[in-house]
């Protein structure tokens, strides 16, 4: 299969890199920062792998996505996995935080989407996971200091919703996996001192099998992934 993945540096996108690569997929990650894991796999695994280091709201960042794709037929599995979040009192949160939470969580994943849906249409089942938070599915327990980072994850759940209605004759698959604690560098931002039941590798291992054979059959859907929330 052909994936794009999206905040690969560390945490769940690194592991979820590390896990398609190993299972021999060909793999292209999008990250701000470099991604190491050449000590982690073989060399002949490395060789599947296309690594675009830079920012997405810089034009230049979606050129190279661009050109890259050229050389591909089709794109089987778009995981929207980067993430942003800010921690704060409503009071003190800034226009930058705003424009940062909702273009990173909700607008670069759709610009995203967007430029993959031809290479989609040539896939068996196109399929777009959207990674979010169980913090923006409506009715869950909500934070202090979280109100940017979980109404974009909200934005983006209701933007996988309307995607997979739209695209739905044309055998794309949109889903979103609401996420619960996992022991990352965000969760710690998010809550200091917390320890998570799940790991980013056993998180990365249910993202994987869920992109082999849950999305085939689901669509359209908001899928609680959580132990604890936190």
């Amino acid at each position: 299969m052909n994936y794009i993945l999206t905040g690969t540096s560390r945490g769940i996108g690194k592991q979820l890199l590390i896990t398609a690569l190993q299972h021999g997929h060909q793999v292209i990650s999008i990250s701000r920062s470099n991604t190491e894991i050449e000590n982690e796999l073989n060399k002949s695994l490395v060789s599947n792998w296309t690594e675009i280091k830079g920012d997405l709201s810089k034009d230049e960042t979606f050129k190279r996505l661009e050109e890259e794709l050229s050389n591909w037929n089709s794109v089987d599995a778009l995981i929207n996995n980067a993430g942003y979040l800010v921690n704060k009192p409503f009071e003190q949160l800034s226009k930058i935080d705003f424009n940062l939470s909702y273009r990173i969580n909700v607008l670069i994943p759709a610009l995203l989407i967007k430029i993959c849906i031809p290479l989609l249409k040539e896939s068996n089942i196109g399929k777009v996971i959207n990674i979010g938070s169980v913090g923006g599915v409506q009715g869950s327990v909500k934070f202090p200091g979280l109100a940017f980072y979980s109404s974009s994850k909200g934005a983006l759940a209701t933007l996988t919703e309307c995607l997979a209605e739209e695209y739905k004759a044309i055998n794309i698959h949109f889903n979103y996996l609401a996420l619960g604690a996992v022991q990352t560098e965000m969760l710690e931002k998010a809550f200091p001192g917390f320890i998570a039941p799940v790991t980013p590798v056993q998180m990365a291992e249910f993202i994987y099998h869920f992109s082999i054979y849950g999305a085939d059959m689901i669509n359209g859907k908001i899928i609680p992934v959580a132990l604890s929330t936190p």
